[in-house]
């Protein structure tokens, strides 16, 4: 039980068990949200690129203005000449934001900076300028440091191809970094609306879509619980293939209706002619005593006066009207109790032996007869007798005169019962085994309702009838096991 918790969980989690209503709008939304992360990052990715070539330019433009300015001074190391230069210049490249403007002399000391408070004249360029500033030299454009905010730009000071010194600024540009991540705000905020705004929509026209396909569904769904299935009416927007899925569904709802209207038919048609041959051996089985009894009641009338004569009527009359009890009890056992009413009992077989002994006999048959079933097997009494009968019938119609026909009837170890019926005949056609393998398929066209019958009976209650190999005719076996509510009723009792 602790196992089936999360092995449960994993299948519902799969996404190949998803209903189609949650994929294809999830689907959709995730290649939304990949088409436009890949555009979101090929537009930033040309945002940052203009944006370095603008600083890029802008640095330049303001180290050259800059350089023309303290070059003078650095060749000299006036200090007070770079002060005023850098001093000056400071207020003129609002575009670039610079922070701090520094000359340092070709021994890395400062000359001059814009803020003599921060960097003093002589002191030793600090290295997070030094760096920054070697890197911007070596690759011609500004070192950026995002996380600070800032970038430096730098540049050598020639002098008839000697270098003098070096020019270092340090500019803000936290405004373009915020620019830019306004811009990656906007576009992801963008992107998930997008993708919101595609999967809803995807969820509304797969549900239109597949709203056929789903009333279809459910019609499948009531059908395999058992309720009569029901035709469904095209709708308006249908596709062609809905509307060949509708009338595929409304053409085998008619069949299925016109199938059982016609097997019920037959049903009640092989109900009458075994109910016309049940009367017919009830009226033989009748009539023959019925000879001896009226001769009796004669020699009665005529001899009654001899005890002899009287004695030997009045017994011929007892055990002719003893016959006579038992065929009509047979009768009402057959067909007074309803389906499912009273289990199954050997004394039910024994009925049927009394039935079909005019049939056996009208046709000179011999019957092996072994009925070995225990009393209170629970399985439905009248089904059960009505195959045995059924089966009887169609064997004894089946031998040839002079033939043998066997019956045996046995309990199943899991409860149940098994019903064996075999002939002496040319064996079963091909046409009536295949009965047997489909019992829900069509009747018979030429003949042989009472094996469909029995087949239909049998599979009802959760059986099967089944050809066993035989050297000679045919024997037939039905398994009837015990319904799975008889087994509840009798685990709770």
């Amino acid at each position: 039980m602790r196992r089936a918790g999360p092995r449960r969980l994993r299948a519902q989690l799969d996404p190949r068990r998803w209903p189609l209503l949650l994929t294809v709008p999830l689907t959709v939304a995730a290649l939304v949200a990949g088409v436009a992360t890949v555009t979101g990052q090929a537009v930033l990715a040309r945002m940052e690129a203009d944006q370095g070539r603008h600083l890029a330019a802008l640095g330049a433009a303001f180290l050259d203005g800059l350089a023309t300015a303290v070059q003078p001074a650095a060749v000299r190391a006036d200090v007070w000449e770079a002060f005023d230069a850098l001093d000056r210049a400071s207020g003129q490249y609002e575009a670039l934001r610079p922070t701090l403007s520094v000359v340092v002399l070709p021994d890395g000391s400062v000359l001059a900076s814009s803020s003599p408070r921060v960097l003093r004249t002589g002191a030793a360029l600090p290295r997070s300028l030094s760096g920054p500033a070697d890197q911007a030299i070596a690759s011609g454009s500004p070192a950026i440091d995002e996380r600070a905010g800032r970038a430096v730009v730098a540049r050598v000071l020639l002098e008839g191809g000697v270098p003098v010194g070096r020019l270092v600024a340090k500019a803000d540009i936290g405004a373009l970094l915020a620019e830019r991540d306004a811009v990656v705000r906007t576009l992801v905020l963008a992107n998930i609306g997008i993708a919101a705004l595609f999967a809803a929509a995807g969820a509304l026209l797969v549900r239109r879509i597949l709203l056929p396909t789903e009333r279809l569904r459910q019609r499948l769904l009531e059908a395999t619980q058992g309720r009569l299935p029901e035709p469904l009416d095209a709708q308006a927007g249908s596709g062609p293939e809905h509307l060949a899925l509708v009338n595929a569904w409304n053409g085998a709802v008619a069949a299925i209706a016109e199938r059982d209207l016609m097997a019920g038919r037959l049903a009640r048609e092989e109900g009458r002619a075994q109910l016309g041959r049940l009367t017919a051996a009830m009226a033989h089985e009748v009539n023959n005593p019925l000879g001896g009894l009226m001769t009796a009641v004669d020699t009665l009338s005529e001899y009654g006066d001899r005890r002899d004569i009287r004695e030997e009527a009045v017994g011929l009359l007892r055990r002719g009207l003893d016959d006579i009890r038992k065929v009509v009890r047979a009768g009402l056992s057959s067909w007074k109790t309803g389906p499912g009413e009273a289990p199954l009992a050997a004394q039910d077989f024994e009925d049927l032996r009394l039935l079909i002994r005019h049939e056996v006999s009208r046709r000179g048959l011999t019957l092996d007869w072994r009925n070995d079933l225990p009393d209170g097997v629970r399985v439905d009494r009248t089904l059960a007798r009505q195959i045995a009968l059924n089966l009887l019938l169609n064997a004894a119609a089946a031998s040839p005169p002079q033939g043998v026909l066997g019956f045996r009837a046995q309990g199943l170890s899991q409860g149940g019962a098994v019903i064996e019926v075999s002939d002496v005949g040319t064996g079963l056609p091909a046409e009536a085994e295949s009965l047997l393998a489909d019992p829900d398929g069509p009747p018979p066209s030429g003949g042989g309702l009472g094996l469909w019958t029995a087949a239909r009976l049998a599979r009802s209650q959760g059986g099967r009838i089944t050809r066993e190999p035989t050297p000679r005719g045919t024997r037939l076996v039905a398994e009837l096991p015990v319904p799975s509510h008889a087994k509840e009723v009798a685990h709770a009792s």
